[in-house]
């Protein structure tokens, strides 16, 4: 059997980071596989896309049943580094496969940090409990961790001042090798209940799929994090973020202004009277307002063919819309769900937070 799958690590600068073998078993494939983040970075060709379920083996079944043609796994980094390619071994023969890795996040944060990573311990605490971290603490000790979501950061933080490790300093990277690679840094005594960058975010914006020279509508913008990051991602990109609460726009101009895109247009108006006389979008975002009357309707005919709608939500009535939106004009629906490992006693319970429902569109004509 010829080597039919093959699995392609790629970073946060996503395609135009990989080298020529890489690129073209990308361009070649005829199924592509990938979490929405990784397949957004990617653009629209003939072939067929999956993206990961969970369980996973519902996906590896998905892949199996296409044995033989042209497949690619899109991997974060490096996949053989705690990644998807260590479980795909196990699964499919090894001389089936071909794996091609980008430098893995361990690799990108010793390298900023100047640790020497020979030296370094590294663990996930991505599907794993936050105990397992107690084993490595130790004096002097260098510990690179991949981090489960946006409140890792503030559970390591409390599990170190609660075992007297408090001055500990904490680096938290967020996308890594990418045009808006980010650092906080602090003692792990100091970090309080400050969250790291949002997976909720990184899902956004890979279903708005973002080109230059774009136009953005982000409604019910909150601390405008899409349309920030939407200028942020790409030259020659425009925004406008509408919210009805003046503090909150406030916000939006204070964070826009600290992550160097003071230029971000913001109205304050409730959407949709606020959305006449802007200019035309090429994607809209609505995270807001989604039970203002004729609010999807007035996002989808702004938008021009080929324009997408992405809308999310967390409440029972606002899926209750999107469901009958998508019943008439089709598009995408994906729940997101994200669970917290909390302290019982001497034990740790899984906390889900609110789950956000998506829905992503694209205009067809």
């Amino acid at each position: 059997m010829r080597r039919w799958l093959a699995v392609v690590g790629i970073g946060e600068d996503g395609t135009a980071g990989l080298n020529p073998a890489a690129r073209t078993l990308i361009e070649t494939a005829e199924v592509l596989v990938g979490g929405a983040r990784h397949l957004g970075m990617v653009p629209q060709g003939r072939a067929e896309r999956i993206v990961w379920e969970r369980p996973l083996r519902v996906t590896f079944g998905a892949i199996e049943a296409h044995r033989g043609r042209r497949v690619t796994v899109l991997a974060s980094g490096d996949p053989m580094w705690y990644g998807i390619g260590v479980t795909l071994t196990r699964r499919f023969p090894r001389e089936e496969m071909t794996i091609i890795p980008q430098p893995s996040a361990f690799s990108l944060a010793a390298a900023r940090l100047g640790w020497p990573l020979a030296d370094c311990a590294t663990i996930t605490l991505h599907g794993r409990p936050l105990d397992i971290l107690r084993s490595y603490l130790a004096p002097q000790r260098r510990i690179l961790i991949l981090s489960e979501d946006g409140d890792t950061p503030r559970a390591v933080a409390e599990l170190l001042n609660g075992l007297g490790w408090g001055p500990s300093r904490l680096s938290v990277f967020a996308y890594l090798g990418g045009s808006r690679e980010a650092v906080i840094e602090e003692e792990a005594q100091r970090w309080g209940d400050r969250r790291a960058a949002e997976l909720n975010r990184a899902a956004t914006l890979a279903a708005l799929a973002p080109l230059p020279e774009q136009t953005l509508w982000d409604v019910g913008a909150g601390c405008g994090s899409i349309a920030i990051e939407w200028l942020r991602g790409g030259e020659g990109r425009s925004a406008v973020a509408i919210e009805r609460h003046p503090a909150r726009a406030a916000m939006i101009a204070r964070n826009a202004a600290s992550l160097g895109v003071a230029g971000l247009r913001i109205v304050l108006g409730t959407a949709p009277q606020a959305l006449e006389d802007l200019p035309r979008p090429d994607a809209v975002f609505i995270g807001g307002g989604i039970g203002a009357g004729g609010l999807l309707l007035k996002a989808w005919e702004s938008l021009p063919p080929g324009g997408h709608l992405v809308a999310n939500v967390v409440t029972a009535e606002g899926e209750a819309r999107l469901l009958y939106w998508h019943a008439r004009h089709g598009g995408t629906l994906t729940r997101i769900a994200v669970s917290r490992a909390e302290p019982v006693e001497s034990n740790h319970l899984w906390r889900p937070l609110a789950s956000v429902t998506q829905l992503a569109a694209i205009k067809l004509g």
